[in-house]
């Protein structure tokens, strides 16, 4: 019995950079299981869309497909767009058995990956003390999206017995320049911003330069392809397998 194709849903992006992260990530994920079909695709404004590999797996013959959404939050795109086009996809493929995962999400585990890129970004602009810590995020209308970057911003905080502030690039204050003079303000000069953001891109360009530009010693670079991002991947993956399985 072959198992379920697997479609990993990111959101897309006008910048090149985007997509060839995104690709590398699922290639980590078909590295950790080379018995899976696994493909990328994209919502929007990178290729190939997520119509096109639907249309590109049923023609291979596959019949059963799990939807990891590459969302680190509940927002307008996990809630809305994730299920319309996957229920458009369901109606014009009747035959096929085709359902979303829960989203990528905020894992405790991806602070393991946040402190990696962050020690990168430290020994490059050789910084050897902190004295505060600013999470940055991408930032949406939805509140308990925001909420949700913000708890896991405690516990990052709380691990490294340092102060810490969630910051946002859009939608929602207070943004990463907002942040790091808070920071200032407060007589702390050592301050550092980690980017959780899944890829690089506009909104994590533009966060780390509000956050330069206000004083931060350094900027880490986007998750990324990581492992462990590999890892929470299939793990929504095989919840979903499971849930086509009829009870």
């Amino acid at each position: 019995m072959t198992a379920p194709a697997l479609i990993a849903l990111a959101h897309g992006s006008r910048d090149p950079r985007s997509a060839a992260t995104i690709t590398a990530l699922v290639d980590e994920v078909r590295r950790t299981r080379p018995d899976l079909r696994v493909a990328e695709a994209f919502l929007e404004l990178s290729k190939p869309s997520f119509d096109t590999v639907v249309d590109r797996l049923v023609a291979q013959g596959h019949d059963e497909i799990v939807v990891v959404p590459l969302l680190l939050t509940e927002a307008y795109h996990a809630k809305v767009d994730v299920p319309a086009v996957v229920a458009a996809a369901s109606v014009r493929h009747p035959g096929v058995k085709l359902r979303a995962s829960a989203i990528l999400g905020l894992e405790p585990t991806f602070l393991e990956v946040l402190d990696e890129r962050l020690r990168a970004a430290l020994r490059a602009a050789r910084v050897r003390e902190l004295d505060a810590l600013v999470l940055a995020a991408a930032g949406s209308s939805d509140r308990l999206a925001n909420a949700s970057v913000a708890r896991l911003a405690r516990l990052w905080g709380a691990h490294h017995k340092l102060p810490v502030t969630a910051a946002f690039a859009s939608a929602a204050p207070p943004t990463t320049g907002e942040a790091v003079r808070a920071f200032r303000a407060e007589g702390r000069r050592h301050i550092a911003v980690a980017s959780l953001f899944l890829a690089p891109g506009w909104l994590p360009d533009r966060a780390a330069e509000l956050a330069l530009e206000a004083g931060a010693l350094a900027v880490s670079q986007p998750l990324g392809a990581h492992p462990e991002l590999a890892r929470a991947i299939l793990a929504r993956y095989a919840v979903g397998s499971l849930q086509l399985v009829p009870v």
